[in-house]
């Protein structure tokens, strides 16, 4: 059988010369005729917001589009997904308190069954395929738990709290701490 490369919804034929999908459930796919040829091919690029994008300080901005370009494969018992979810990201830097923002690639390979184990699969719900809770998981297992504005950003003077990206502080040197002394010492002495 020779992979199919085209969409199945009726509606989505003028979709490549606007670029991805826009409607009020963008993630939904029909795979009616997908299905019926097993080891056939759909390529969908899908697009729009998906809300409560968080964890640990960094988001998705809210109304950003999280883009979803897979290739569903038709297999015994359900349908393969494979490609990337991509969606940008904002937090506030670990390091200065600032700004931090950057965008994000995951990778996805998963099956949708119909009799799913939501802990292994995803549902396949008859003929429609909703890639909106596979877009959630890889986008929340791929934002930054400590974002920072840049790899090397200085951070914030310990003493007086100025941003040392900018330059630094009028704050004199910090004092050995006494408790170091010997290790100091041991140190001094390879060089």
């Amino acid at each position: 059988m020779t992979p199919s490369s085209t969409r199945t919804a009726p509606d989505d034929e003028d979709d490549d010369a606007r670029g991805p999908r826009l409607s009020p459930r963008p993630f939904l796919v029909n795979v009616a005729v997908l299905r019926r040829h097993a080891g056939s091919r759909q390529h969908e690029e899908r697009a729009g917001p998906i809300e409560g994008l968080a964890v640990s300080g960094s988001r998705v901005p809210p109304g950003a589009e999280v883009v979803v370009d897979v290739v569903l494969e038709a297999v015994h018992g359900g349908v393969m997904v494979s490609g990337a979810v991509t969606a940008p990201w904002e937090a506030e830097c670990r390091r200065c308190l600032g700004p931090a923002q950057g965008g994000l690639e995951a990778r996805v390979r998963e099956l949708f069954e119909p009799d799913a184990d939501l802990e292994e699969t995803y549902r396949l719900g008859g003929e429609q395929l909703d890639l909106e809770p596979l877009a959630r998981d890889a986008v929340l297992l791929e934002l930054p738990l400590a974002a920072l504005c840049s790899e090397g950003c200085l951070g914030l003077c310990p003493t007086c709290g100025a941003n040392l990206n900018g330059g630094g502080c009028a704050c004199p040197p910090a004092s050995a701490d006494p408790r170091w002394a010997a290790l100091d010492l041991l140190r001094g002495q390879g060089e």
